[in-house]
C-alpha cells in the first residue's frame, strides 16, 4: 500500500499538483443470519479502494477506484488532476499544515481477527435466535439473529511525507425478537459489537435479552399529553449527544447551520456535565492516532462543567472559521460522557416521581439549525420510582438548547458499542405528547 501511495503522489506532483493525499483501504469479512431455525443468508465481502485528492494552487480534484492495478492508479491520479484544473480556486483548500502531522505511531490494540469458521458462525446465530424464542412463551417469532466479522487495513499518505497505516477488526452479534399476546405484537432487539470477539456479550444472553425486552412492551398504553421527566436509556442517550456533535462540527458552523453557533465558552449544559474526547482508548471504535488528514489526535475536553470548550474541525473548516484544526477531519473520536451518580437506569428510575423511560426512538425530527426537536418514542411510564406499564405512540419534543440545560442525571451504565460512550440521561420538564 505504501509503495502505491508514494508512486501516486509522485505522479501527481509530476503532472503539476502542488499537494496530494492518498487513501487506500482493503477489507474482508462475512456475516450469517439465522431466522426461523434456519440459516437465511450468508454474505461474504471483500473490497478495496484507492482515493486521491490533489491541489493545483487552490483548486481541488478528487478521484477514486476499486481497481488497484498500476495502470488504474495512474489513470485515477490523472483524473483527479484534470478535475482540479476544471474547478474554481478556494482560498481555504489545501492539506493540513505539515507540523501538525502525527509522527509517532500509537498501538491502540484495534486488530483482533476472530478465528471463526462458517459452521461456528452459523451455530452462534442459530443458538442466539433460539435463546430469544426460549426466553418466554410469548416470543413466537423473530426477525433473525446475525453474526458478523470484518478485518480492514488502511493507509493515508500525503505530500508532506506523512504515512499512517492502521489495521482494525470489528465483530458483532445481534438479535431481533417478536412477542405476541391478545392480538398485539411487539418487537425489540439486542446487540453487541467489539474490536475483539472475547469482548462481545455472550450470544445466548443477547438472544434472551431481545426476547425479554420484546415481551416487556406487550400491553403498551397511550398516555395523555403533558410535561414530564424523560429518561433516555444508554442506547438512546447517544443520539442526544450526537446532536451536540452535529452542531459543533465545522461544516455546520461555517454554514451558520448550528443551534450552537458562537457558543464557545458559553454554558450549554448544567455544570455537572462534562464530555471528553479520548482518541487513544484501547480497542475502541473511535480510536486513532491521526485524523483523516494525518493530523495528530489528542485527548481534550469538549464540554467542561457544562461549558462548551471546543469544536470539531478539519483544516478546511478551521480555515473557513479563522481557527485551527482540532484533528477531527472525518468526525469525532471516542466521546465519554462523565456520570454524576453511581448507578444507571434502574437507580435513576428509583429517583423519578413520574415520567417516561425511552427505550426506542422513531424517525428523525431534529433541526440542528435552530435546535427544534421532535421524535417518536416508546418505552415505559414511571410512577413513584417504579415502572408501571409500557407505553407507545408518543412524541417527545422541545428545543435542544432547553433540553440540554434540563439534564438532571447521567448514569454510569455506559454503552460502549459505538464511538459515543454514554450512560442513561434524565431530562426534566420535557413535552410528552400522547393522546
Amino acid at each position: 500500500m505504501e509503495s502505491d501511495a508514494e508512486k501516486a503522489i509522485a505522479h501527481a506532483k509530476q503532472l503539476g499538483a502542488d499537494q496530494a493525499a492518498v487513501s487506500i483501504s482493503s477489507g474482508k469479512g462475512f456475516s450469517v443470519k439465522a431466522q426461523n431455525g434456519l440459516i437465511e443468508t450468508v454474505e461474504h465481502y471483500e473490497d478495496q479502494t484507492f482515493g486521491i485528492t490533489v491541489f493545483v494552487k487552490q483548486s481541488k480534484g478528487s478521484a477514486s477506484t476499486n481497481n488497484l492495478s498500476k495502470n488504474s492508479l495512474l489513470k485515477t491520479t490523472e483524473k483527479a488532476l484534470s478535475l482540479a484544473n476544471l474547478t474554481a480556486a478556494d482560498e481555504f483548500n489545501g492539506l493540513a499544515d505539515s507540523n501538525l502531522m502525527a509522527r509517532e505511531p500509537i498501538d491502540l490494540d484495534l486488530h483482533h481477527p476472530w478465528k471463526l469458521d462458517m459452521t461456528e458462525a452459523q451455530t452462534i446465530a442459530l443458538e442466539c435466535e433460539e435463546a430469544a424464542l426460549q426466553s418466554d412463551p410469548k416470543v413466537d417469532n423473530s426477525e433473525g439473529a446475525t453474526v458478523g466479522t470484518y478485518e480492514n487495513q488502511s493507509l493515508y499518505a500525503n505530500s508532506h511525507g506523512f504515512v499512517g497505516a492502521t489495521s482494525t477488526t470489528g465483530h458483532s452479534i445481534s438479535c431481533t425478537a417478536i412477542a405476541s399476546e391478545n392480538g398485539s405484537m411487539e418487537m425489540d432487539y439486542e446487540y453487541s459489537s467489539a474490536r475483539k470477539a472475547e469482548d462481545l456479550l455472550d450470544h445466548e444472553k443477547i438472544g434472551y435479552k431481545a426476547g425479554i425486552q420484546a415481551c416487556s412492551h406487550l400491553g403498551a398504553r397511550k398516555i395523555k399529553t403533558q410535561k414530564a421527566q424523560v429518561l433516555y436509556s444508554p442506547r438512546q442517550a447517544k443520539s442526544l449527544i450526537s446532536h451536540i456533535t452535529d452542531a459543533i462540527s465545522g461544516t455546520s458552523l461555517y454554514r451558520k447551520a448550528s443551534f450552537l453557533l458562537d457558543s464557545i465558552d458559553q454554558q450549554i449544559c448544567p455544570d455537572y456535565l462534562t464530555i471528553t474526547e479520548e482518541p487513544h482508548l484501547k480497542r475502541s471504535f473511535g480510536s486513532t492516532y491521526f485524523d483523516g488528514e494525518g493530523v495528530e489526535t489528542k485527548p481534550r475536553t469538549l464540554v467542561e462543567a457544562g461549558i462548551l470548550r471546543g469544536y470539531l474541525l478539519s483544516s478546511y473548516s478551521a480555515r473557513r472559521l479563522g481557527l485551527k484544526t482540532t484533528g477531527n477531519a472525518g468526525g469525532h473520536h471516542n466521546l465519554l460522557i462523565e456520570p454524576n451518580l453511581t448507578g444507571g437506569l434502574e437507580e435513576i428510575i428509583k429517583r423519578m416521581t413520574s415520567g417516561l423511560v425511552v427505550t426506542n426512538l422513531i424517525g428523525y425530527g431534529v433541526n440542528t439549525v435552530n435546535g427544534d426537536y421532535s421524535r417518536g418514542a416508546n418505552g415505559f411510564w414511571v410512577e413513584n420510582g417504579e415502572i408501571q406499564y409500557p407505553v407507545s405512540e408518543i412524541t417527545i419534543a422541545g428545543n435542544l438548547k432547553n433540553i440540554l440545560q434540563r439534564i438532571l442525571l447521567i448514569g454510569n451504565d455506559w454503552d460502549k458499542n459505538s464511538t459515543i460512550h454514554s450512560g442513561s440521561i434524565l431530562i426534566d420538564d420535557m413535552m410528552v405528547a400522547g393522546q
